[in-house]
Formats: C-alpha cells, structure tokens, sequence
C-alpha cells in the first residue's frame, strides 16, 4: 500500500499503471494520462485532478473525499461501488462509463456529461447538477430534493419515482422527458402546467 502526500505531478503518463489499495492526500494532477490504469479501492482526500484522462481506468470500490477532478475525461471508465464525497466534478466527461452501485454524497458536477448512465436510486439531495446533460440516464427513483438543476438536459430520461421537490429547474424543458410518477412540489407544477401552454393566476 502506497501513500502520496502533497505531491505534484504535470503530463506525467500513468497509463496502464497498478496504483490501486492506496492513499493520496493533497496531491496535484495535471494533464496526466491515466488511460487504463487501475485505481480500485484507492483513496484520494484534498487532491486535484486538472485535465487528466482516465479512460478505461478502474476505480472500483475508490473513495474519494473533497476531491476535485475538473475537466477529465472518464470515457469507457469503471466506478463500480466507488464513492464521492463533496468532490468538484466540473466540467468532467462520463460517457460511456460504468456508474453502477457508485455513492454520490453532495458536491458539484456541474457541466459534465452523464449521458446514458445509471443513477437509478441515488441519494442526490443538494448536488449541483447545473448546466450537466443528463439526456437518456436513468433516474429512476432518484432523491434530487433540494439539488440545483438549473439548466440541466433530461432529453429522453427516465424519471419515474424520481423526487424533484425543492430543486431549482430553472431553464429545465420539462416536455423533454416523461414526468409519470415524478414527486415535484406546487412551483414545480405551475411551471410544468405553462411549459404546456396554461396560464396560471
């Protein structure tokens, strides 16, 4: 078991690399290449990851803690069981990754993109999702109370048994994907009621 303590490393190659079972805390990443590396059950407190690639990488069973990972790219990625605590997901690229059985607590994953991923019977409760395409995911029986949707893209996602009450929508399309059986609160259905064209007084 390794242990990096306020380390920093920039377009440093780690690709295909064995860094799994250990600890990192307030270590620096910057464009470095993680494509296909194994993370699995590695723990990162306090780290940054700027621009860095961790395509095919795995990081099952990860935990990761007030972590920020802006603008990577976890394309073909496996975070199966892997758990993010108030981490800064900014701007991060998810698509075509394994999100199965992986923990969401709080945070900003604000612009990335979550395109077809599974986040059915998440606990998402205050996340910011703003700005974030959301288009085809599954969110199915969701918690999304209190979180900050404002502008988020729902195009064909699945939402049934989701709870939105008390998240911010604002610019949501709300014709963009079926609400059947979708918790909202009373703002939430006057908004829903004039995107279809009523007039509410």
């Amino acid at each position: 078991m390794y242990q990096y303590t306020d380390q920093e490393y920039t377009n440093v190659d780690f690709s295909l690399a064995d860094i799994k079972d250990g600890e990192m805390k307030g270590c620096t990443f910057t464009k470095c290449n993680f494509r296909g590396a194994s993370l699995d059950e590695a723990w990162t407190t306090g780290c940054q990851f700027i621009e860095c690639d961790f395509g095919g990488a795995t990081f099952n069973a990860s935990i990761h803690i007030r972590s920020a990972f802006t603008n990577c790219r976890f394309t073909g990625a496996n975070l199966f069981v892997s758990k993010f605590e108030e981490c800064k997901m900014v701007g991060s690229d998810f698509a075509g990754a394994s999100m199965d059985g992986i923990t969401i607590v709080g945070g900003d994953w604000s612009y990335t993109n979550l395109r077809h991923v599974n986040l059915s019977k998440q606990e998402l409760k205050g996340i910011r999702l703003m700005e974030t395409d959301l288009s085809e995911s599954n969110l199915q029986k969701a918690n999304l109370r209190e979180a900050d949707l404002s502008g988020v893209r729902l195009t064909r996602a699945t939402l049934k048994g989701a709870d939105l009450r008390g998240a911010k929508m604002d610019r949501v399309d709300y014709k963009s994907f079926d609400l059947t059986g979708v918790r909202i609160d009373l703002e939430q259905a006057v908004n829903v009621a004039r995107a279809y064209g009523a007039k509410v007084d």
